[in-house]
């Protein structure tokens, strides 16, 4: 999965945030005021996220109206594998990572592996 610029990462942002989907002025009116961006700066990018397949997009009057097609959630799963991939000693890497969280964090990751053994269990996946 492509890393997001960092306009693009704004833009997700604010449409992962929404639920509803959003159209492009939408958008633009609620990034950073302080930095205000032209609405085709921020069409353009999104219909490149469209393209790139970050954004879903239904027809809406002369425009569209966006939605995320990847949650937050797999996006910052698929930023953590291409980190971990990218090391030698993965297991090492994990344990320094595990062992930097904070215990409120620890807890919820120890929690989300006995769910997903509890699944795999269940569905017989025993890998």
């Amino acid at each position: 999965m492509d890393r997001l610029g960092e306009l693009e990462a704004e833009i997700m942002d604010r449409l992962w945030s929404s639920r509803e989907p959003l159209t492009v002025r939408d958008v633009r009116d609620a990034l950073a005021t302080d930095r205000p961006r032209a609405y085709t700066t921020v069409m353009t990018v999104m219909d490149r996220l469209f393209h790139k397949g970050w954004l879903t997009r239904e027809r809406a009057g002369r425009g569209y109206r966006y939605r995320p097609a990847v949650s937050r959630g797999q996006h910052t799963a698929a930023l953590m594998e291409d980190i971990l991939s990218a090391s030698k000693e993965r297991g090492f890497a994990l344990l320094h990572f595990v062992e930097s969280m904070p215990p409120e964090e620890y807890e919820m990751l120890r929690d989300a592996v006995l769910w997903h053994e509890g699944r795999r269990h269940r569905t017989g996946d025993g890998q």
